[in-house]
């Protein structure tokens, strides 16, 4: 294989190159959610030539990970016979000996992939792993040292945020993001899977931008039969994925799950405050939940117009987990063909409607690039307004919200309205006569002098029609795939 079989990650293997090109050794740490194609980029990147390569067992004993690590190493070093290690010292010991018999002239890759399962409890891997970088490793400059794994919680917590021997020595920090639109389309293409965008579109909204997810899809079929295939036939591959998606990804993730159901349970998204409230959590488990939530891209925070210290928004936008929890979680039904026979169904639609916002969102930056301003300093942010209470406020407007502003430098905001549809969307006398009070209500509860701009992001268009005035500016589907 090679490079040419990588779909995007242009940033990702900008950074491993980087680390080839250096004239040090380099710790790099490559991390992201379950399924993302961490391995694939790694093993791709380095063709699989690698001076010594461990992948950690999954819920292994410490002597049987030892007793792996050693085939593995017999295997690299051309053993007649495998070592037997007492401990992890033994281990990377043995590792430091079997590189220092390679040619010095060259750098030499070392790849632990899945290493928190390698750390399995008391077997004081980590202060092993600190030794052979800081006593050995980091002292020579022809070491490239990759370690990847799904535990987002682990890595954070034991590399990136590392108290002790590894505080700092992280040289490269490679989180690797789900996939855009774009990428998606390029990667169903070269798969052979003839799909209009709008069909691409829907199975992102479905499963995100996870690679993995897409592998599983026969691209003969249309999507709506994929989505019964993989979901609700019996022992459908994505049908019990949240059971081992989580688990795989947080320690204690009993507690992510309960955020996430909450947050699922609000379309608005909610302050950390009023999650602090509902789930009892302390405050330092609460922000290292939302913390590993956000770097898997399960949760999005964003500011309150206006107040970009206090009162952030958190909003579950990992699409399987929406898809589960809104049809998967509680499914009790023995029909193989369930989406076949609902997808145009009211409660479908609903979903299709959040789930597409939600898109819109992770598309930030398409939005902007459609609208001129991606050289322009901006701010995305959301905004509620909820009227007093009582017979003083009787005659007040009457609440309103707004889920994506950009606040530009240009002195303009971009007021955003994301509205899916199978149809070039229809504005209607209500409509318009709404967005126009609300529009009305922020200027005077926020006092702004700014331009307000009405901006739609759609599907196929705004259709024409006398209240399409109300709109200044649009963005389509389209545009979310460039």
């Amino acid at each position: 294989m090679t490079k040419a079989n990588i779909i995007g990650r242009e940033r990702e293997l900008a950074e491993l190159q980087r680390s080839m090109d250096s004239d040090r050794s380099e710790f790099v740490i490559v991390y992201g959610r379950r399924r993302v194609g961490k391995t694939f980029l790694v093993d791709n990147f380095f063709h699989y030539q690698y001076d010594f390569s461990y992948v950690g067992g999954h819920r292994l004993t410490k002597n049987k990970q030892l007793r792996n690590f050693a085939k593995a190493l017999k295997k690299y070093a051309n053993m007649s016979k495998q070592p037997k290690f007492a401990d992890w010292d033994d281990a990377f010991d043995a590792l430091e000996s079997f590189l220092d018999t390679l040619p010095s002239e060259k750098r030499k890759v070392v790849f632990f992939d899945e290493m928190p399962w390698i750390d399995t409890p008391h077997s004081e891997f980590v202060d092993a792993l600190e030794m052979f970088w800081n006593g050995w490793a980091s002292r020579r400059n022809d070491i490239v040292f990759v370690a990847s794994g799904s535990s987002t919680s682990w890595m954070v917590d034991k590399l990136v945020d590392n108290q002790g021997g590894l505080h700092g020595r992280i040289t490269n920090n490679i989180y690797v993001r789900p996939f855009t639109l774009h990428e998606v389309e390029l990667y169903l293409q070269s798969r052979g899977a003839a799909w209009d965008r709008y069909q691409i579109l829907q199975a992102y909204m479905t499963i995100g931008g996870i690679p993995f997810y897409y592998s599983l899809l026969n691209g003969k079929e249309s999507l709506v039969q994929n989505i019964d295939r993989l979901f609700f036939r019996k022992n459908g591959e994505l049908q019990t994925e949240f059971e081992e998606l989580y688990t795989a990804l947080f320690s204690n993730s009993e507690k992510y799950t309960a955020v996430v159901k909450l947050l699922n349970g609000k379309r608005e998204g909610m302050t950390r405050e009023e999650i602090m409230s509902a789930t009892k959590m302390d405050s330092t488990m609460l922000t290292k939940v939302l913390r590993n939530l956000e770097r898997c891209d399960f949760v999005i925070r964003y500011s309150q117009f206006g107040n970009k210290k206090k009162g952030s928004i958190f909003r579950l936008v990992d699409f399987y987990t929406l898809f589960y929890y809104r049809f998967l979680e509680k499914f009790n039904s023995q029909d193989e063909q369930w989406w076949s026979h609902n997808f145009q169904s009211h409660a479908v639609e609903s979903w299709q409607g959040l789930a597409f916002e939600l898109l819109c969102l992770m598309h930030l930056n398409q939005i902007k690039a459609k609208l001129g301003i991606s050289g322009i300093a901006t701010e995305a942010s959301s905004w509620r307004y909820v009227p007093g209470k009582g017979k003083a406020a009787e005659n007040v407007e009457k609440g309103a919200q707004i889920d994506l502003l950009i606040d530009r430098a240009d002195r303009t905001i971009n007021l955003c309205e994301m509205k899916f549809s199978t149809t070039p969307f229809r504005i209607s006398d209500a409509y318009e006569q709404s967005l126009r009070a609300r529009m009305e209500v922020f200027r005077t509860q926020v006092k702004t002098t700014k331009s307000l701009v009405n901006t739609f992001v759609t599907t196929f268009g705004v259709a024409d029609g006398v209240h399409r005035s109300i709109v200044h500016s649009e963005v389509t589907m389209d545009d979310l795939f460039a």
